[in-house]
């Protein structure tokens, strides 16, 4: 038998429906065809990595903006 892949876009709407507890995962497996364990595998893999959303993260500045930088900060100093 073939494993069936999932995108992450439908991993997460499982996901925020479980989360809604409108349903049971059971219901909620029988719905889109899988089991209850693997609802709670995205679910518990959903929220241990959810604070990365609202992590802020640096922009890298490439080598080249760097040394422009660096340049831009020269000239200054010359004036």
């Amino acid at each position: 038998m073939k494993r069936r892949k999932f995108t992450s876009k439908f991993k997460t709407k499982v996901v925020l429906e479980a989360l809604k507890e409108r349903n049971s995962l059971s219901e909620l497996a029988q719905k889109y065809e899988l089991s209850p364990a693997q609802i709670s595998s995205w679910k518990k893999s959903f929220l241990a990595n959810s604070e990365a959303i609202f992590e802020q993260k640096k922009p890298q500045i490439s080598e080249s903006e760097a040394e422009r930088d660096r340049l831009l900060k020269a000239i200054g100093e010359l004036k």
